[in-house]
């Protein structure tokens, strides 16, 4: 996942970006308190925390100023030699009109040349995206609130409801393989062991869980993948349960339904909509392409991840 040397390599590269000079910099070569900085000038709720989650996971560079401020930052996560996502692609507020997005951009595509990609675009970055040729996919919508106790709901049909064991990472995998479109064991891995989980299932085989972890203002609920909105809300009722009267957050692709309306009873409302985009490929399964009950993704682990 990691790749070595690139550090030495991008700190020699620079650019004047509104009368002053710019350099680039590995991710990991930055403290994580300027980081945090970048992302609140944004007003993103990521913590110091958080980043350190990414760049543990995935590969980055700051755009770094004369007196070694950061004001620029993209990432990349590749999960195979076919496929990444992008994200964290922030620019400082003095600079997002003088060409630095682009210019960060365009290293992401170097670095991960030849691979289809997705990512999920906030609406003052749509533009520049589409700039540089990613496709609109679908909505995300963003789900938050202080949670409230969550209605009662007949379980599923069949189904057992437990909390996560270690010993489920492979049967979780294969879900999520199925419903991402790519092998995210790693990924998973560590979530687990960041996070509370939830598994459904029926004769002893997973059909649907969830994750919860420590995020931002306070939980984020991800990655959920299910068959069907009563596996997925049964995955996530306890979670909800559990953080009530505190901040919670789940982001989805699902709009209106059982699903959608079982998360604004649970005082998750959406709070803000960003778009799905992909670059050399459909990231996202066709509707028709995919079988009934398929598994498929009921709540992203993050905009940056997927």
């Amino acid at each position: 996942m990691r790749q070595e040397g690139r550090v030495s390599e991008l700190t020699s590269e620079s650019r004047i970006v509104d009368s002053f000079e710019m350099r680039l910099a590995g991710i990991d070569s930055v403290d994580l308190d300027k980081l945090h900085a970048l992302s609140m000038t944004v007003a993103w709720p990521h913590r110091a925390e958080d980043w350190q989650f990414m760049r543990e996971f995935g590969e980055g560079v700051v755009a770094i100023d004369e007196i070694g401020r950061i004001l620029g930052s993209a990432m990349w996560f590749p999960y195979d030699a076919q496929f990444a996502t992008v994200g964290m692609v922030i620019t400082s507020p003095r600079l997002q009109t003088n060409g630095a997005g682009q210019w960060l951009m365009g290293h992401v595509l170097d670095q991960v040349a030849g691979r289809h990609l997705g990512l999920n675009a906030t609406r003052a970055a749509r533009r520049l995206y589409r700039s540089l040729n990613f496709i609109r996919e679908a909505s995300v919508f963003q789900c938050q609130g202080e949670a409230i106790s969550p209605p009662d709901v007949e379980p599923p049909p069949g189904a057992v409801i437990r909390a996560v064991e270690a010993g489920d990472l492979d049967a979780i995998a294969q879900l999520d393989c199925v419903a991402f479109g790519t092998e995210r064991k790693l990924l998973l891995a560590r979530l687990m062991a960041n996070s509370k989980g939830i598994v459904l299932s029926r004769a002893g085989r997973i059909e649907a869980f969830s994750l919860c972890r420590r995020f931002g203002r306070g939980h984020v609920i991800g990655p959920v993948v299910a068959g069907n909105d009563a596996d997925a809300i049964a995955v996530i009722r306890p979670h909800a349960g559990e953080h009530r009267g505190a901040f919670l957050r789940l982001d989805t692709r699902e709009k209106g339904g059982t699903f959608s309306d079982f998360l604004s009873r649970c005082g998750l409302s959406v709070y803000d909509i960003v778009t799905t985009m992909s670059f050399g490929g459909p990231w996202l399964p066709h509707p028709e392409h995919q079988a009934a009950h398929a598994p498929k993704t009921y709540a992203l682990v993050s905009q940056a991840l997927g």
